[in-house]
């Protein structure tokens, strides 16, 4: 069981941006695929981005591609969302997500394919 705790959150204009990082208390964060979901209020949770335990893959939703960045950085136990052109329809509760796939190449896009969750941080973005 790994613990990963979000921050960065916050309330910002609509075209501004945001970087979320959440941090995974394990020592072998390298065996973790890691993921990025969101929830806004009323709605069911959706993927948004994720990256492979290499670091080398990465994948989004149509929505957020080319705005958004998944990275993560190994000595440091974490994984960032940077969100760039923000709108107001990306408000949501963000939360992280960590799985362990055999393959150092895998990315997952179901919430059922990760097994660690943190607690999410609110990203509020106004008109």
């Amino acid at each position: 069981q790994v613990q990963l705790v979000e921050s960065g959150g916050g309330l910002v204009q609509a075209g501004g941006s945001l970087k979320l990082s959440c941090v995974a208390s394990t020592r072998t964060f390298s065996r973790y695929a890691m993921g990025w979901f969101r929830q806004a209020p009323g709605k069911e949770r959706e993927f948004v981005a994720a990256i492979s335990r290499s670091g080398d893959r990465e994948q989004y939703t149509d929505s957020v591609r080319g705005r958004f960045t998944i990275s993560r950085d190994t000595a440091k136990s974490t994984v960032y969302l940077q969100m760039n052109r923000l709108r107001p329809e990306d408000t949501a509760v963000y939360s992280c997500a960590a799985g362990e796939p055999y393959w150092s190449t895998t990315v997952y896009d179901r919430d059922n394919e990760y097994r660690n969750w943190g607690q999410g941080t609110q990203v509020t973005v106004s008109s």
